[in-house]
């Protein structure tokens, strides 16, 4: 009976520890403050930019949309536009067109 007691005491005292040492209490600190100036900022390289994609999406309503996107080597795709933004097919060409003769990459349409 007095291993258990043993083993009980260095439990005890390993559970206080954690709890006061705070051990793995980091957090992840999401602010949903409103407003239009959220803003997400990445760094790349340019000569990591494989194209601008131009992507037809289709809504659960049957809705299409046009999303802009930017390919990456070796991380995807990263989208430009919004999903909320309703543009029109001629400005979303404009958009694309500006990007990819300014970083001198061609354009694909999905």
């Amino acid at each position: 009976m007095s291993f258990y007691g043993i083993v009980g005491l260095f439990i005890r005292s390993y559970l206080w520890c954690t709890i006061l040492w705070n051990v793995d209490s980091g957090y992840d600190r999401f602010d949903r403050k409103e407003g239009i100036n959220r803003r997400i900022f990445l760094r790349l390289l340019m000569k990591d930019i494989q194209s601008i994609r131009i992507a037809v999406k289709e809504d659960i309503y049957t809705r299409r949309m046009l999303v802009l996107y930017m390919e990456i080597k070796g991380q995807g795709a990263i989208p430009l536009t919004r999903i909320d933004e309703n543009l029109t097919p001629r400005e979303i060409e404009q958009k694309a067109a500006e990007l990819s003769s300014f970083l001198y990459v061609p354009i694909e349409i999905f």
